[in-house]
């Protein structure tokens, strides 16, 4: 069976749903309220909840649905799951209990179910998934507490929940959009592979990123994201990389991180993408969710800010990329049209005196020397305005190589990113950073057959 009843389900049971949002089962109704689908909350202390007809079992709910949410004790989960043989295709375990705190048998036992009666598992002790494109939301967090990100085209899949809600919060705060979400938590049957093999094929998503803590099949791991590495940008987060995180990551989930130098390894060998920190992550999601991924590593830097400039330049060297020299013929066209005082090397120096044309003049006369550009832009000059964003968008078209922004957050640079963005250039707060997207965009695209 795929996905499908997982990640577009046409109906859905809530097994421990709530009256109110101070219960978990209450947070994830009131999510559920928002779905298209039809929607059937079992308790049996109630006929009704938040609208909805209230079911004391699920052999009263009329049909056999698509997904069941089970949010109840992890003792009661056995006997639920038994009851759901013929009643659903897939179910969500969002409760916690089992391994993580060393109830490896019941867990042993829920995953055996499982199997003997047919049921897909997500989970236990994960977050569920969020699919704006469906405006399904199983996660038991509240919107006031995690705004959900924008529909958009990054697919984040998570071991861990809270890190699921961080990396959500910073997407949205790069002003990038979702295209599904997913925690997985404990993995006894639903795992990283599969949802890899899922989001491969996923017309929605064209990036995906991925936090892991610890690997269940290796080989299968493997396997699934080769194949999604080769077909969409893919990165990897990993943690407990030392002895001590991979202790904590064994009490989050009860899986065994293993070696992280073994890991680290096999991801370089097969050419999957990783990580170095969260920071490294969400920028290049961010780059990779705005411009299609490029090949070189050729890369011209054009500042207004000679200081700027060199710690790009310093970054390019550190992440693999190279500041080429600029051709003699482009450096003698652009000292002819540029005042003196200007530095025509790489970086560009445009200096305190820069104009917003200059940018596009340097990017016209290079842009068939480069694979890349870095733009820096310090607003607190009088020649850059708004109007840069309008003259960028009109020689990017042309130029068709990726382009990224440094734009420190001053003077009149809220407006002049936000324009920039909505054109699908991304902008970031440090020369460090800015490189890092470009590096994304032009080494993290899928890895040749």
């Amino acid at each position: 069976m795929n996905l499908d009843y997982l990640f577009n389900p046409k109906s859905i049971t809530l097994i421990g749903a709530a009256h109110s949002e101070e219960k978990l089962g209450g947070v994830i109704l009131k999510n559920l309220l928002k779905f298209r689908g039809r929607v059937y909350p079992v308790n049996p202390n109630y006929t009704e909840l938040m609208g909805l007809k209230t079911y004391s079992s699920t052999k009263n709910i009329p049909e056999s649905v698509d997904l069941t949410i089970i949010m109840r004790p992890a003792s009661e989960v056995p006997e639920i799951l038994r009851g759901l043989q013929g009643k659903t295709m897939c179910a969500i375990i969002a409760s916690s209990g089992f391994a993580e705190i060393g109830q490896n048998k019941l867990q042993d036992e829920v995953e055996k179910i499982g199997k003997e009666i047919g049921v897909r598992i997500l989970g236990p002790n994960c977050m569920g998934l969020y699919n704006p494109y469906q405006r399904l939301d199983t996660f038991f967090l509240p919107y006031e507490r995690l705004k959900r990100p924008k529909k958009g085209n990054v697919a984040v899949v998570s071991q861990s929940g809270a890190i699921l809600s961080c990396l959500l919060g910073a997407v949205r705060e790069a002003n990038t959009g979702i295209s599904k979400a997913i925690g997985y938590g404990n993995a006894i049957d639903i795992d990283e592979s599969d949802l890899y093999e899922y989001l491969a094929e996923d017309e929605e998503t064209q990036v995906v990123i991925s936090y892991i803590e610890s690997v269940g099949n290796g080989r299968k791991f493997i396997e699934k994201a080769k194949i999604l590495s080769e077909k969409k940008p893919f990165i990897i987060l990993k943690a407990g990389k030392g002895l001590s995180g991979q202790a904590a990551a064994f009490s989050h989930t009860g899986r065994l991180a293993g070696k992280y130098e073994v890991f680290h390894s096999i991801l370089k060998q097969f050419g999957i993408n990783e990580a170095e920190d969260f920071d490294e992550l969400i920028d290049a999601t961010k780059a990779l969710s705005y411009q299609r991924p490029s090949k070189g590593n050729k890369v011209c830097i054009i500042t207004n800010g000679g200081g700027s400039g060199v710690l790009a330049a310093d970054e390019c060297m550190k992440q693999g990329l190279e500041v080429a020299k600029l051709p003699d013929d482009k450096a003698g066209k652009l000292r002819h049209v540029f005042p003196y005082f200007y530095g025509i090397n790489n970086p560009i120096d445009l200096t305190a005196q820069v104009r917003n044309e200059d940018y596009i003049t340097a990017l016209n006369e290079l842009r068939d020397e480069y694979d890349g550009f870095v733009i820096i832009a310090l607003p607190n000059v009088m020649g850059i305005t708004e109007g840069l964003a309008g003259m960028i968008k009109r020689a990017i078209t042309d130029i068709n190589k990726p382009v990224v922004f440094h734009i420190p957050a001053n003077g009149v640079a809220k407006r002049l990113i936000s324009l920039l963005e909505k054109m699908k250039i991304p902008v970031y707060p440090s020369p460090e950073r800015a490189v890092k997207g470009l590096k994304a965009v032009l080494l993290f695209g899928p890895s040749p057959k």
